[in-house]
């Protein structure tokens, strides 16, 4: 027997597969795709894009690699930052 889970649009992975700090990592994981975005739209070489993000080719690398666990949410927020990307946070009850 085959039981199929769906996580719905807008919930959180992370939390549905019970990891600690599930809200942080979804956070992060938001983070990284608006990265990833910018520097596919840029056109960029990873080096160049680095450059711009002042970070380094390797750590760039990690990030549109998808690890999570090298990635915090302040260097995050200021690579996006440096390429004039504005972040904003909500907080809200749960539901």
């Amino acid at each position: 027997m085959t039981i199929e889970h769906i996580t719905p649009a807008g919930a959180n992975i992370f939390e549905e597969l019970g990891l600690p700090d599930a809200e942080n990592l979804k956070l992060r994981a938001q983070l990284m795709v608006e990265v990833r975005q910018y520097v596919e739209e840029s056109g960029l070489t990873q080096a160049a894009a680095a450059k711009a993000l002042k970070t380094t080719q390797p750590r760039l690398n990690e990030v549109l690699k998808g690890k999570i666990e090298k990635c915090t949410i302040d260097r995050l927020v200021q690579m996006l930052a440096e390429v004039g990307r504005h972040v904003s946070i909500t907080v809200s009850k749960a539901a």
